[in-house]
């Protein structure tokens, strides 16, 4: 679905992707593990067009994309759901929701979303009237999720969704992405506690300093002694 050939990212001298060549299969879960300025956040805004890639090419179901404005991109379903969340604070978590189907002018087809966006975050649904600076920091990653969801992705991107949250709601977030990708969307997930990254994806490559390392189905990698060596101590299971 997703095919990514050589793709270089340079921030003023900075190499900060360098030759990232993956594929994103159709409706399956990819993890990125990598430590802290690995690459792993630039990948994402480099496929979702908000950084623009100094070689290689992104191509969706054949056709290159990596030249095409975000919009454009959004168009075709692809969406990234920020590190940080990214909420406006001060509006209603319904509001919040309302901004990520903003190009959707037909009430029915907007009604269609949010009960789908509501069906996998009924908490969101019992607070969509309060406002967003308002709720807990889980309640937030969930609206967050949420609103991604309004824009209808095909492929949905998740970048550190349990940063800061408590272990329980980890483990929730780890099933949210598996109930998602159920959905038929695809998920590529970036997250620092790689142990639930491997156990909740499919596939999964290691970058390192911009560079894939490793590559290959997450069960194997889970087992790999150098992947439990660099990034499987202390984290969270599910």
């Amino acid at each position: 679905m997703l095919e990514i050939e050589d793709l270089s990212v340079d921030y003023g001298g900075v190499h900060a992707l360098r030759g990232v060549s993956v594929q994103i299969p159709e409706r399956s879960v990819v993890a990125i593990v990598g430590a802290n300025g690995a690459g792993k956040s630039t990948f994402l805004r480099t496929v979702a067009g908000l950084v623009t890639p100094s070689a290689g090419q992104i191509r969706m179901e054949g056709l290159c994309i990596e030249r095409l404005p975000t919009h454009e991109r959004l168009e075709r379903g692809i969406v990234l759901c920020p590190e940080g969340r990214r909420l406006f604070p001060s509006l209603t978590v319904l509001e919040n929701l309302r901004m990520g189907a903003f190009r959707v002018s037909d009430r029915r087809h907007f009604r269609e979303r949010l009960d789908f966006a509501f069906s996998l975050f009924p908490r969101v649904a019992e607070r969509q009237k309060q406002i967003a600076s308002s709720l807990s920091g889980g309640e937030q990653q969930m609206v967050a999720i949420a609103r991604s969801l309004m824009s209808r992705p095909r492929i949905l991107m998740l970048d550190e969704p349990t940063l800061g949250l408590a272990p329980k709601l980890v483990v929730e977030v780890g099933r949210l992405v598996q109930t998602i990708n159920k959905e038929g969307i695809t998920v590529v997930l970036v997250e620092q506690n790689a142990k639930l990254a491997l156990r909740v994806s499919d596939e999964a490559f290691v970058l390192e300093t911009g560079s894939v390392v490793l590559a290959g189905k997450s069960s194997a990698l889970l087992e790999s002694d150098e992947v439990q060596n660099a990034y499987l101590g202390g984290t969270v299971a599910v």
